[in-house]
């Protein structure tokens, strides 16, 4: 009897293991499907580069690749933010949107972004499918002296680290196979639609004259509402939620780099070499090392001791605030950009303490209410239809803007987190929590204490 038992169990034990594995080849048989169908020939666009200016297609390179380097500096910023058992998977999640993202982007992502508009709200996905007629040759819709491909690939890269920052809301709970569908979820219906309505010349926000100079709103505002709904989504984590950063050099690490790719992301957004980019160049140096001291000064003055992650996340704060605006304010008003920003998250962090809303890195204070903070002030100093210029058009649309955004993102990310939840769980179970997803999601750990 007790042999039937046992053959039985070890039966059923490999009935779920089989009805699991097939669950978790879908995903690789639709990267084998992707590859079969980029096989099948389409026209890649002109190649008559006659057009093309040299000097602003060598600054677009460079800021392309300056931006990829964010996604792995935030990749250290969160990773040493969190607990020791959760380090490895909380680098991962944001690594692996480099590989997801890009695929997808070739695929679709940038058709739906910026294919032929569909009423200003979603590109056709067929316009740019696979990269169809993204050529050499400039585009003038979309930037007239450097090739479109390269257009193409710089906006990839806002696309790659938008993700990245939504999972510092989820970390040390999320399921990694869960995460992977929310991604690709997300990037399909979101942040392309958002991309859409805001930088494609024919979207609805950019036609009722909403600025958004770098991402502020399709990068930051978006990725801290889908952050915020998802703590919700998941919940708090189990027993003891407070921080307690595993490494510290690692956060400094990260900022220096986001810092330093930053430069790509503000200043490569005017898409040429040229006194526009010198400007977002310095107001983003600028806005960021103020937000810094704000951090800090007023951590001293709450008689708190003046720390290097809250530097670390200050400077991170005036990098976001800045963003909506970079090409549009001046010096000054960067200043006051970073200033008041780092006012309001820095508060935001101190009252979210007393909520039940567990956001593990605190991405919707930092980086949605950072984002916030840049849009409506975008609609107040941009020159010559700010309100210091005597116009209220710009900012009464910035405010109307700004509530359809976060209705959008919020309600549609918690949409598709219950969606994902449906076909994949999406929170590891309280045992893996407990023992860390390093080793229960990757089989890996941070370093190898033992010596062999």
């Amino acid at each position: 009897m007790a042999l039937f038992i046992s053959v039985n169990l070890k039966k059923q034990e490999t009935m779920k293991q089989e009805k699991i594995g097939w669950k978790y080849k879908i995903p690789f048989l639709v990267l084998v499907a992707i590859a079969l169908l980029s096989l099948i020939p389409v026209e890649y666009g002109s190649s008559d580069g006659s057009l093309i200016n040299h000097a602003d297609t060598a600054w677009m390179l460079v800021a392309s690749a300056l931006v990829l380097l964010m996604t792995p500096g935030l990749a250290f910023f969160y990773g040493g933010m969190v607990r020791y058992k959760n380090l490895v998977s909380t680098l991962l999640q944001s690594f692996v949107a480099l590989g997801i993202i890009s695929v997808l982007w070739v695929v679709v992502g940038f058709s739906l972004a910026f294919g032929d508009s569909i009423g200003g709200f979603i590109g056709n996905p067929f316009t740019f499918a696979f990269f169809k007629n993204v050529g050499i040759a400039p585009n003038p819709a979309f930037a007239a002296t450097i090739p479109f491909a390269l257009f193409a690939m710089f906006q990839l890269k806002f696309a790659i680290i938008t993700p990245a920052l939504i999972t510092g809301g989820l970390a040390e709970r999320v399921r990694f196979s869960s995460l992977l569908l929310f991604i690709c979820l997300f990037s399909i219906f979101i942040y392309s639609p958002l991309a859409h309505w805001t930088w494609h010349p024919d979207g609805f926000l950019r036609k009722w004259g909403v600025l958004d100079f770098a991402g502020g709103t399709v990068v930051h505002i978006s990725a801290g509402f889908a952050a915020l709904s998802g703590a919700i989504f998941l919940g708090r984590r189990k027993g003891k939620t407070e921080n307690e950063p595993t490494n510290i050099p690692y956060i400094l690490l990260g900022t220096g780099l986001l810092w330093f790719g930053w430069f790509g992301f503000n200043a490569g957004s005017a898409l040429a070499a040229d006194g526009v980019a010198t400007t977002a160049f310095v107001n983003t140096n600028i806005a960021s090392a103020t937000a810094m001291l704000t951090w800090l000064l007023g951590d001293g003055a709450l008689g708190k001791k003046r720390s290097a992650v809250g530097a670390a996340v200050g400077a991170v704060v005036g990098l976001v605030a800045i963003t909506p605006a970079a090409g549009f304010v001046t010096v000054g008003q960067s200043i006051f950009i970073g200033f008041i920003a780092a006012l309001v998250s820095h508060t935001a962090v101190r009252f979210k303490s007393k909520t039940s809303i567990d956001d593990t890195l605190d991405v919707f204070s930092c980086h949605g209410l950072g984002g916030i903070v840049g849009m409506i002030l975008t609609g107040v100093f941009a020159k010559g239809v700010g309100l210091t210029s005597g116009e209220t058009h710009t900012f009464l649309f910035h405010l109307l803007a700004l509530l359809i955004v976060s209705v959008f993102t919020f309600g549609g990310s918690y949409l598709l987190y219950k969606l994902t939840d449906l076909i994949l769980p999406m929170r590891v179970t309280a045992e893996q929590e407990e023992k860390g997803l390093d080793k229960t999601q990757h089989g890996e750990e941070a370093f190898d204490f033992i010596p062999h």
